[in-house]
């Protein structure tokens, strides 16, 4: 109990910590620690200046975490991420020079620029948390988690990210502009020069895997286990869940991994309320970001203006807790 007491603390403190740098991002933050503590990653979308590099490269520093920005770009080459093999000519010997991907977080900024070598170089990092240089596997640092940006206004010269990339990503959290008074407050900020504050370390590599472990023993009753279900099958069999209009316009619903995500995002934002037990909120509070890049809607959709936000809505309004 006193040491669930003292993380809770320095989690408070993590918030607060960040808040000093950042202004108006609590949302961002909150995903971006869920993704940490329970190992997944964040994909990003938003309009250039809304803070995402700063926002985690703050937070970086207030985990005491390695953290790397990489800009990717149509000529960006896997070797320019993973690293290459070079030649030692003292030795007589080729050398591992690692690239950029070994660090704990990892900014993939602009994610949807590089070509498919680069994203399957990726996807390997992201999903088996080692990449390959040369005939060798070599095991990255934990924690290790990528976040990547993606821009909607300029998508001349991108390429569509696999979908199973994509899938891979714990959650997709848009980031929006300021209200009036958080905009106000950050421009005081830039304009007093507290831009050069530089934020204390406040959690280690230790204590975020102790973080981690009490998220899991975070209980989760039968019928929100179910609910979780039902609300994945609901993507995916609408018709039987009276979503008639969703039915035509839902060309794939979510994966298995969707509902492992809601799960464990559901269990960290109970832990971060302080509480031992999830509430139907917290499946609710969630089930947006961890849905919106899974669902694939056809053209028809496209044509007549319906959002994946519209039929989660939806979804959310159809099914019960307790089906």
């Amino acid at each position: 109990m006193e040491t669930s007491r003292i993380l809770h603390k320095k989690i408070r403190d993590v918030f607060s910590e960040t808040g000093k740098v950042v202004i108006g991002q609590e949302r961002l933050i909150n995903r971006l620690l869920i993704g940490l503590f329970t190992g997944g990653h964040i994909l990003l979308e938003g309009v250039p200046g809304l803070a995402k590099t700063k926002t985690i490269n703050t937070l970086a520093k207030v985990l005491d975490l390695g953290f790397n920005r990489i800009q990717f770009t149509p000529d960006l080459l896997p070797a320019d991420l993973v690293g290459t093999m070079i030649y030692n000519q003292k030795s007589g010997d080729f050398e591992v020079k690692k690239g950029p991907i070994f660090a704990n977080l990892i900014l993939a900024d602009e994610v949807n620029r590089a070509p498919a070598k680069v994203q399957s170089a990726l996807l390997e990092a992201m999903a088996e948390k080692q990449v390959t240089i040369g005939d060798e596997s070599h095991q990255l640092d934990r924690p290790f988690m990528v976040m990547a940006t993606q821009n909607p206004v300029e998508q001349e010269g991108t390429y569509p990210l696999p979908e199973a990339q994509v899938d891979r990503f714990m959650m997709k959290v848009f980031v929006d502009y300021l209200n009036k008074n958080d905009e106000l407050e950050m421009v005081r900020k830039i304009a007093n020069l507290n831009e050069n504050y530089v934020p204390k370390p406040i959690l280690d590599k230790e204590e975020i895997a102790a973080i981690g472990q009490e998220i899991n023993r975070i209980t989760i009753s039968e019928m929100l286990e179910r609910y979780i279900i039902e609300l994945v099958f609901a993507t995916r069999r609408p018709a039987e869940y009276g979503l008639k209009d969703e039915a035509r316009y839902i060309q794939f619903g979510v994966s298995p991994r969707a509902g492992i995500s809601l799960y464990n995002a559901a269990k960290a934002l109970a832990y971060f309320d302080e509480r031992d037990y999830v509430l139907p909120e917290d499946i609710k509070a969630l089930v947006h970001d961890v849905f919106n890049h899974r669902i694939i809607l056809n053209y028809e959709a496209e044509a007549d203006g319906l959002t994946t936000r519209e039929v989660i809505d939806n979804v959310l309004k159809r099914v019960a807790i307790g089906r």
